[in-house]
This record gives structure tokens, C-alpha cells and sequence, in this order.
């Protein structure tokens, strides 16, 4: 693929986490071995651990590795489900959510008789923190997105958190679209929060950052109370059952501080890559519109609307250019359906079916966005063409 702008789906791996993988993939041993192999598989992954909790600013022993974001989106939401400690049936859950959150909880409402108490979203996309709150009196959980995937609207985390704390109820964030491109930390979010009440998990994926693909974690605090999904060793305090995967830790660690470190200067060149990319777009295009808040949202995301142009067909064009991009989340690649994100602002099914999101990464180039800018008004007059 010439030009690739769907890093939201999953990113490059970075050359440092392979050679991590590689390096502890040559390592004999079992993590929960208690011969000389296998404590120094257990060393590398309890330093892997040490390192990821810094990034994400909390105790080593919160830090639970899953295989990836969606794992640790059901871990958090089924186990806080079944943990609750009172007749509490209702989750909190804002339109617009990652199918990982949205399949879990109707899992939920299917077999465990939850009920879904839904926050709408504003016209960016945001989720309105007293309604957030509002719901939460007397619900058994929260989720919220701390940006979203789609259209990269950046919401209110410490707000969220705050208002979950203050209503007593256990709030999970997804942080996988967030993590890496701004400033998480799971101390803060949790500020003065005591017990299992306001935030007490997080989700992050490994492949979003230049990690390997099939490695996440979820952050859960000290003080949380969640029962497992799976079972069988009590690896990981007991909330992952299972052998642990240590190349995975390690590559992931290597991934999350690299991204760590280049935040700052990542986000600013990424921003005003994006905002060349749009403003070509728009100069270009007829009748596009830019989704999501304008300013407050991911560094690399540019999330557009084209009217009278179905996204599929978008997609089909530009790949015969060597143009990669996405209707939305990778997740329901291939399925024809509205974007119920774009449903979530208000926008009709129409335009829930015509938009594009370009993602930006950290390979992302100038020659990237001309190459796009210079077929985008052509590809888009013929998908209008054949609609």
C-alpha cells in the first residue's frame, strides 16, 4: 500500500518492539516456572510490567496483560457486572462506544439481564458530562470513551471520572483510540477516588501504539472488586487466567515508552498534517464537512463527511490509487451498515453511510496528504457518479 492513513485500525510495528519480541522470544521458560528458566522469563515480565505502569501512571500491580483492547473492554465490563455488590442492574453506556463496549454489554443485557441506561452524545460527538452523571445515580457501572475512535472527539476524562466518583459507582475507560497520541494517566483520572467507586479500569491495546498485535492490558485498580472472566492458574491477581505472554509484554513495553516520549512532538506535527489535510479537502471537495470537534480531538484524525458518496464505494476508489483509509472502526470492516457513531450526532442514515475517516501515524508524510489531495475531488465526483 503507497499510502497508508488508517493508523487508527492498527499502526506499523515499531522496529524496537520486534527486536524486544524477538529478544524474549528466545528466552525458555515459563513465567510461573519456579526454576532458574523460568524466574528469568518471570523478571522480564514483571520489568515489562514495571514499564508499562509508568507510562500509564499506576502501581505495577495494576497493570493486568490481556490479548488485546477487546479482551480487556470485556474483562473490565463483565467483571465489574458480576462483582457489583448490591441489586444495581443498570450500565451506564453513551451512544457512539466502540463495538468492543457495545457487544459486551448486549451480551449483557441478553444473558444477564442488564439494563442500558444511554448518554446521547453532542453534535461533535462529545459526551455531556451532567448527563453522564445524572445516569450514574444508582447504576451498577459506567464506560465512556476517553476519545473517540471515530471521529476523534477528545471527551471530559476527568470530569467523567469525578462524576463517577462523586454518584459511588466504578467507572471503565477505554483509552485504546486515546493512549499513545495524548496524555493518560490512570492516578490522575482516579484522583482522590476511594475504594471500587469512580474510575477503576482502563483498557489500552499494543497495535494502536506500534506494539504487536494481539497484546493489550487493563488497568484495574488496587481497590477494585471484578471477578474473572476466564479461570484456571490465578496468574495476574487472579482477574487473567492463563499462561502469560512475555514477548508480548515486552514489545508492548518498548512501544508504549517510545510513544511516550515523542507525544508532545508527535501531536503538534501530526495536528498540522491533519489540518493540511483537511483544509485540502474541504477547498476540494463539495459539500464536505469535517465531523467531530474541530480542535479538541485525536492529533491524527480527520473524519469527513461526503455527501451523495457512500463510503464503501470511497474506499474502493482510492484503493485502486494505493489509498488506504476506513468508513470507521476496523472492527465492522466489510459490514454495510450505517455508522452508528455518525447516528449518535444526529446526522441522518444518508450521511451515516458517506463519510471517511483518514488516520495519521507516526510514518504519516507530507507526500501522504498530497498524494491524497491530489485524487480525492475525482474519486469523490465518481462514487457521487454511481450512486
Amino acid at each position: 500500500m503507497a499510502v497508508y492513513l488508517d493508523h487508527a485500525a492498527t499502526t506499523p510495528l515499531r522496529e524496537e518492539a520486534r527486536d524486544a519480541w524477538m529478544r524474549a522470544a528466545s528466552l525458555l521458560g515459563n513465567a510461573s516456572s519456579i526454576h532458574t528458566a523460568g524466574q528469568a522469563s518471570r523478571r522480564l515480565l514483571e520489568e515489562s510490567r514495571e514499564r508499562v505502569a509508568a507510562v500509564l501512571d499506576c502501581d505495577p500491580i495494576e497493570v493486568v496483560f490481556t490479548s488485546g483492547g477487546t479482551e480487556a473492554v470485556n474483562l473490565a465490563l463483565k467483571g465489574l457486572w458480576w462483582s457489583r455488590a448490591d441489586a444495581a442492574d443498570a450500565i451506564v453506556l453513551p451512544d457512539g462506544e466502540h463495538h468492543a463496549t457495545l457487544d459486551a454489554v448486549d451480551w449483557l443485557v441478553g444473558y444477564e439481564k442488564a439494563v442500558v441506561r444511554p448518554v446521547g452524545l453532542d453534535d461533535v460527538g462529545r459526551i455531556p458530562v451532567p448527563d453522564f452523571e445524572a445516569a450514574l445515580v444508582g447504576a451498577a457501572l459506567g464506560t465512556a470513551l476517553i476519545a473517540n475512535n471515530e471521529t476523534g472527539t477528545i471527551n471530559d476524562a476527568d470530569a467523567l471520572s469525578a462524576g463517577a466518583a462523586r454518584a459511588s459507582v466504578p467507572l471503565h475507560l477505554d483509552a485504546i483510540a486515546a493512549f499513545g497520541h495524548v496524555p493518560v494517566s490512570f492516578r490522575r483520572l482516579r484522583g482522590s477516588a476511594d475504594g471500587g467507586s469512580g474510575l477503576v479500569a482502563l483498557s489500552v491495546s499494543a497495535h494502536k501504539i506500534g506494539g504487536p498485535v494481539g497484546v493489550g492490558a487493563l488497568v484495574v485498580a488496587r481497590s477494585a472488586s471484578l471477578t474473572p472472566v476466564q479461570h484456571g492458574g490465578g496468574q495476574q491477581r487472579r482477574l487473567r487466567a492463563g499462561t502469560q505472554d512475555v514477548p508480548g509484554a515486552a514489545a508492548f513495553a518498548t512501544a508504549a515508552e517510545l510513544a511516550a516520549g515523542e507525544l508532545d512532538d508527535e501531536a503538534q506535527r501530526l495536528s498540522q498534517l491533519r489540518e493540511r489535510l483537511v483544509r485540502g479537502i474541504l477547498a476540494t471537495v463539495p459539500g464536505a464537512v469535517l465531523l467531530g470537534d474541530p480542535t479538541d480531538r485525536l492529533p491524527g484524525n480527520a473524519h469527513l463527511l461526503f455527501p451523495g458518496a457512500r463510503g464503501e464505494t470511497l474506499l474502493f476508489l482510492l484503493d485502486q490509487h494505493g489509498i488506504a483509509a476506513s468508513t470507521g472502526s476496523a472492527c465492522q470492516a466489510g459490514v454495510p451498515e450505517p455508522s452508528h457513531v455518525v447516528l449518535a450526532l444526529g446526522r441522518s442514515a444518508a450521511d451515516a453511510s458517506d463519510v471517511l475517516r483518514f488516520t495519521l501515524g507516526r510514518t504519516s508524510s507530507e507526500g501522504d496528504v498530497d498524494a491524497l489531495l491530489a485524487v480525492v475531488g475525482s474519486v469523490v465526483a465518481r462514487a457521487r457518479a454511481a450512486r
